[in-house]
């Protein structure tokens, strides 16, 4: 989440005003008006308080031997210093301060084979901190002026809600260091929680300590991406006072926004970024030396040699945390974001599920962006209504309304039970010969002996012009017959390989395609592994070459709707140029088409599969 154009997006985000229709503002309101469950524009948006603290954080993250700082602004109505007492919506970024000018790390590099003595080639910690100090080429900078939503902020001010902006560790004017996911950046965080509700101590300019004596203490956080993603760290502390959350495009685990399954992945459109390069973007505290031990250890610890999940990606890692939540969540993604990829809202919605919390799923149709884009009257009602409902008590039911909303291809909006969609099922199909070309995807299994189709890498051409490749030696390709009418995916495909390898070390990529009668294609989904991490994405195994393994590949989660006549492929290529490593071309891959087996989340299941595909 770094660089110039990353930097325009976030603002955009951020800043931008939507071109909807003027709040309409009342002139003196002293208390929130609701009608039809929703919080009424009735405040003067324009008749505020403003007021700058810095927030103390109970962890000293720069080892400077005092405690974190975090810069805070508050926009609170006139009305609060008459003694209206009000919940708040609270912003916190990184990004507010912008951010530097720093280079990705080189992916055009081999893959990691284990040493004879089974251990791992490491870089020297000095030349490690070097390169990370190398790296930070030009510091923005803690920024001018106050901090400010044109999306949001008149919105939730007009209608009772103060606004919070928090500036992360690191960044800005607070003190601390940035370490893209890690616990100080999550307790900074949560530092303003507890100051809002009596429990953290803060100073203005002066040093004169500030209390939030005019909130009711309950919270709601919110945000796109890395600002979403602070949401979900801090709601998995079960910190008291966040009643809501509303992540878009939020982390869930970091382990999945670098890695996968062993495998070094990239963020889409962001090849070699990783936790040190984002750390180094965001570093716009004025002190630019202090925090540079801290990202030398990020760059050492995150391990862009194995790829394997260690505690550095535990302590990131906020699924395992889900029991932990206290707030309810609205959780909201785009189905073709590939730069937080769908994994991340399914995993952390399904966790969410399992241990009981207030949820509810929200899915659009565009990337990586907040709904508010997408100029939707049905959003800002549901935004309203769940903070309406959480954060001031409002009995409107939305509770109670359906788990899902989707927004389909035709961009209309689908309200269902829950996510994945009810009657989803898995449905297997299988590759037949012919893969080189075109083979097929058949629902039985490959009958008799092994049948051994191969393919080798190369990691110079991208994943969608192999797929349109008409025959090539560096893709395995099967598709179904055209679709006798539409099939859903709902949920995470998987697919089982019988595989073996001519080298040590190999990229394995899936993916799933839709293919149009006129041959027009699309991918629908796909994923990646590191075959060395068969067994599990903390520990690297080595591979014989020649030798069978079954090799198993987690694609990521879609919603998605085939429609009739099209028809649906299965393709095997080795390096993903656009997400993972790419070695020199040439490794080998040979897969038994007898015991490799595609799993998809059908809606309907195995019937509806066999009455569209036969």
């Amino acid at each position: 989440m770094k660089g110039a154009r990353r930097a325009a997006v976030l603002a955009a985000l951020v800043a931008l005003p939507l071109g909807l229709p003027p709040v309409v503002a009342g002139a003196a309101a002293e208390g929130p008006v609701f009608r039809d469950g929703e919080a009424q524009p009735v405040f003067n948006a324009a008749d505020v308080v403003r007021e700058s603290v810095w927030v103390r954080a109970p962890v000293d993250s720069d080892r400077d031997g005092r405690d974190d700082e975090v810069y805070t602004e508050v926009v609170r109505q006139a009305a609060t210093d008459r003694g209206l007492k009000v919940p708040v919506v609270f912003f916190n970024s990184p990004y507010f301060s912008g951010g530097n000018d720093v280079a990705n790390h080189d992916v055009d590099v081999e893959l990691h084979v284990p040493d004879g003595r089974g251990g791992h080639q490491r870089r020297d910690g000095a030349a490690l901190k070097a390169e990370a100090d190398e790296r930070i080429a030009a510091a923005v900078g803690p920024h001018a002026g106050p901090i400010t939503s044109g999306r949001y902020e008149a919105y939730f001010v007009s209608r009772g809600f103060a606004v919070v902006y928090a500036e992360s560790l690191g960044t800005g004017k607070s003190t601390g260091c940035p370490t893209s996911g890690g616990r100080n950046e999550t307790t900074g965080s949560k530092s303003v929680v507890d100051w809002l509700n009596g429990r953290a101590t803060a100073r203005d300019a002066a040093g004169a300590e500030v209390e939030a004596d005019w909130t009711t203490g309950k919270v709601a956080m919110m945000g796109v991406s890395y600002n979403g993603t602070l949401p979900n760290a801090v709601a998995a502390t079960g910190v008291e006072g966040l009643e809501a959350i509303v992540p878009i495009a939020a982390i869930s685990s970091w382990y999945d926004y670098y890695r996968a399954d062993g495998a070094v992945v990239a963020p889409g459109t962001y090849q070699g970024e990783d936790t040190d390069v984002l750390a180094e973007y965001v570093y716009t505290r004025a002190d630019q030396e202090i925090c540079k031990p801290v990202i030398a250890e990020l760059t050492a610890r995150q391990d862009r040699v194995t790829g394997d999940y260690n505690a550095f990606w535990d302590e990131r890692n906020y699924v395992k945390d889900a029991g932990r939540v206290r707030a309810a969540v609205l959780a909201v993604h785009g189905l073709s974001d590939w730069n937080v990829k769908l994994k991340h809202v399914a995993q952390w919605y399904e966790a969410l599920k399992q241990h009981g919390v207030e949820h509810k799923i929200w899915l659009h149709q565009a990337a990586h962006t907040d709904p508010d884009t997408l100029r939707s009257a049905e959003w800002r009602r549901t935004l309203n209504r769940w903070f309406s409902h959480y954060l001031y008590g409002v009995d409107n039911g939305v509770e109670d309304e359906p788990k899902s909303t989707v927004q389909r291809e035709d961009r209309t909006w689908v309200d269902e039970a829950e996510w994945p969609a009810p009657g989803t099922a898995k449905a297997r199909v299988h590759p037949w010969a012919g893969g080189a070309t075109k083979g097929a995807l058949r629902t039985s299994a490959v009958p008799g002996r092994p049948v051994v189709e191969s393919l080798r890498d190369d990691s110079s051409v991208l994943a969608e012009d192999l797929v349109d490749l008409p025959s090539s030696g560096n893709r395995l390709s099967y598709a179904t017959g055209a679709t006798s009418a539409d099939l859903r995916f709902s949920g995470t495909a998987r697919v089982r390989l019988a595989i073996s390898f001519d080298r040590r070390a190999a990229n394995v990529t899936a993916l799933l395609v839709d293919r149009a009668p006129d041959g027009t294609s699309h991918v629908i989904t796909r994923g990646w592994t590191d075959p060395q991490n068969r067994t599990s994405p903390d520990r690297t195994r080595p591979i014989e070459p020649g030798e069978r393994y079954q090799v198993d590949v987690e694609l990521e989660p879609t919603d998605y709707v085939v429609e009739a006549g099209h028809s649906v492929e299965f393709v095997l290529i080795s390096s993903d140029y656009d997400y993972t490593l790419r070695p020199k071309p040439g490794a080998g891959l040979s897969i038994d088409l007898t015991s490799t087996v595609v799993e998809l989340p059908v809606v309907g299941g195995t019937r509806a599969l066999r009455r569209s595909v036969g």
